[in-house]
């Protein structure tokens, strides 16, 4: 396997297309994620993203990522204010989670089955099939914008989906998204 590029990036050279915790590879995308793979430009972790200088990248992506970290302690704020510094000023940060409030709603929702609230409290909580597939974090729109607002992102909105990747961004659990898509710009 070939060893993950972990050079500075140049801010003089091309603005870049980061993709935190991605696994497709795509044209004009770089991937950053914590486990080494096929596919992955850069190994780290997005709490830092020292190997990037500020304003050197034009758009940042991740999709259920960021549920991973702990709110407690700042970690979460600390992680979002990297994406912020990483971002060329009018960047874009793409970032999907699962939504707190939808998952509860389908977990109380009838005739939710003991499988489907099972599949739902995953959502939640995790996959743990791995170190990392555990969440610390429920976030909502107003938990997440209040985030990425001290982070200091200046305009936050929800979007419905990216249609960027194939990934969790765009499930669907009993026809319903589960995961709250938000755009932030720096």
């Amino acid at each position: 396997m070939p060893k993950a590029d972990t050079t500075i990036i140049d801010p003089g050279a091309s603005p870049l297309c980061l993709h935190i915790g991605g696994w497709e590879p795509r044209p004009g995308w770089k991937i950053l994620n914590i486990q080494p793979g096929p596919g992955v430009d850069f190994v780290g972790d997005c709490r830092n993203l020292s190997q990037f200088a500020d304003a050197s990248v034009e758009q940042v992506y991740a999709s259920h990522v960021y549920e991973h970290l702990p709110y407690n302690g700042g970690v979460l704020a600390s992680a979002l204010k990297e994406a912020h510094r990483v971002l060329q000023p009018g960047g874009i940060f793409r970032i999907s989670v699962p939504d707190l409030e939808i998952c509860c709603r389908l977990f109380l929702a009838p005739p939710a089955t003991v499988k489907d609230r099972f599949e739902v409290m995953r959502f939640i909580f995790g996959g743990q099939i791995d170190a990392y597939d555990f969440h610390q974090v429920g976030l909502t729109f107003e938990f997440l914008g209040r985030f990425l607002q001290d982070a200091g992102f200046a305009t936050i909105r929800r979007v419905e989906e990216f249609k960027l990747f194939e990934d969790s961004s765009s499930r669907r659990f009993h026809g319903v998204l589960i995961s709250l898509n938000v755009e932030a710009i720096k």
